[in-house]
């Protein structure tokens, strides 16, 4: 009944990154730049794969699939904090906030199992290399993609679901930059242990499967290459931007969701938060392109190209 009479949380305020102007300028110009570096690079790898046949392939395809989402990934969350920083309330409603985390979990779950379909992708280049073109087919792949955005949003429905029926009745300040599960859920004012039990039982699921694919994949990947004649180098350096990749979000990944409670720091939270949901995003096309050669030579095609349309 107490909860009942009092007054239901129609938005919130979020905290963000508070301090003198001149350090809030110095972080919005940071993360501005962030933002544009991660969009532009995510967008030219996007045309590259559109525009080159030699990148028309599997890896590639699913390639564009993850800068897509990187692209949407990042701009779920920056534009509203690079906003924030010259509002002077810094609300935003309750519905705004679970579509804003709606669609940062959704991404994050998506990128799990895509991640887990471009190392399955690796296993069968590697290990059944002459069955390549058959096994991966262009339906395959399309089946695969369609299914890794299928399975992150629909798991993504069911946690927002549970959230979304809590109560809120203040506080309603959020110590984040923007609408995360465990800054929400700290704000409830009713019972959250069955959408806490939701939460965690749909990220195992999400994350353990994906990930168990990937690991078994790259497992029978570094079976194969060991017993290799030839080869071993061309094979591991065409696996090392993926793993490198797959070692970053999981490890944030995991982090984020291990830490104890009773340790929990937002301060920390918000600083972890930056790097996988502004950081890693930036960084990732780089660990792709600069170590792949067929994109290496799209990106100078591309630039001779422009070049001669300058002159």
């Amino acid at each position: 009944m107490e909860v009942e009479n009092q007054t239901q949380v129609t938005k919130f305020i979020l905290v963000g990154f508070p301090g003198n102007w001149g350090m809030r300028v110095a972080v919005f110009l940071m993360f501005l730049m962030a933002y544009i570096l991660t969009v532009a690079e995510n967008v030219v790898i996007i045309l590259l794969v559109q525009q080159n046949w030699p990148l028309h392939k599997p890896m590639y395809f699913f390639l564009a699939n993850l800068s897509f989402l990187e692209t949407w990934y990042i701009s779920v969350t920056v534009p509203k904090l690079l906003f924030s920083f010259w509002s002077v309330s810094n609300s935003i409603s309750f519905t705004h906030c679970m579509i804003q985390l709606y669609f940062f979990i959704a991404l994050m779950c998506t990128e799990c199992v895509l991640l887990a379909a471009m190392a399955y992708d690796h296993y069968v280049a590697i290990c059944r290399p002459l069955h390549y073109p058959t096994i991966m087919s262009h339906g395959l792949c399309f089946r695969l993609s369609v299914g890794s955005w299928a399975i992150g949003f629909g798991i993504s429905l069911g946690k927002i679901y549970f959230i979304s029926r809590l109560s809120f009745c203040g506080p309603n300040v959020i110590n984040h930059f923007f609408c995360d599960i465990s800054p929400v859920l700290n704000l409830s004012c009713t019972d959250m242990s069955v959408a806490e039990l939701v939460d965690f039982i749909l990220a195992l699921v999400i994350f353990l499967l994906p990930l168990s694919i990937t690991v078994l994949s790259y497992g029978c990947i570094l079976a194969t290459v060991l017993h290799m004649p030839t080869g071993k180098q061309k094979a591991f350096s065409t696996c090392a931007s993926h793993l490198v990749v797959v070692t970053i979000f999981y490890s944030a990944t995991i982090f984020m969701y291990a830490r104890l409670r009773a340790i929990h720091a937002f301060d920390m939270n918000k600083v972890i938060s930056i790097f996988y949901a502004i950081v890693t995003p930036a960084f990732n096309p780089f660990i792709y392109c600069l170590r792949n050669r067929e994109v290496k030579e799209a990106l100078k095609k591309l630039a001779y190209c422009q070049a001669v349309q300058l002159d």
